[in-house]
């Protein structure tokens, strides 16, 4: 089974309101080969909500404790971003996931890049807070750039 952001799927979850739309993920699910899943509305989010970005480093850090999950106006919300991987760790498991594809940049999804905690719109090399929980807990996460379907 392939575990899939919500917003790939075309779920307007996203922070703005809006989706991502991959027609191929989207399909995945109609044929009842994926399940989505949101780690921010899991984690107690509503939409749409205010931008956040990890400030100190990536999704590791953030796990260990060493950087935060900061919304734009600068509230923390580290914790709500960690209940909601942990969410997204549990539906892993229970869907037996072999492949997991999340939403690149997101500071949750991003699995190679996320922004630098700026809110200038750069990016740097790094996991998002839930691509990075699941990556310890041994499943393959990938982005929805990365997604092949010819390798299912």
């Amino acid at each position: 089974m392939i575990l899939v952001s919500s917003c790939l799927a075309g779920l307007k979850v996203r922070y703005n309101g809006t989706h991502s739309l991959d027609e191929r993920l989207a399909k995945l699910i109609e044929e009842n080969k994926a399940f989505t899943v949101c780690p921010e509305l899991l984690g107690g989010f509503s939409t749409p909500r205010e931008p956040a970005e990890i400030i100190g480093g990536d999704g590791e850090d953030v796990l260990d404790g060493k950087a935060k999950v900061v919304e734009k106006s600068g509230k923390d919300v580290t914790e709500l971003y960690i209940k909601g991987a942990y969410a997204a760790l549990e539906m892993a498991k229970n869907t037996n996931a072999t492949l997991v594809v999340l939403k690149e940049n997101s500071p949750s999804c991003g699995s190679t890049m996320i922004y630098n905690g700026e809110f200038k719109g750069k990016k740097v090399v790094g996991n998002g807070v839930t691509s990075s929980l699941l990556k310890r807990n041994g499943f393959q996460v990938i982005s929805e750039e990365q997604f092949v379907v010819d390798l299912l």
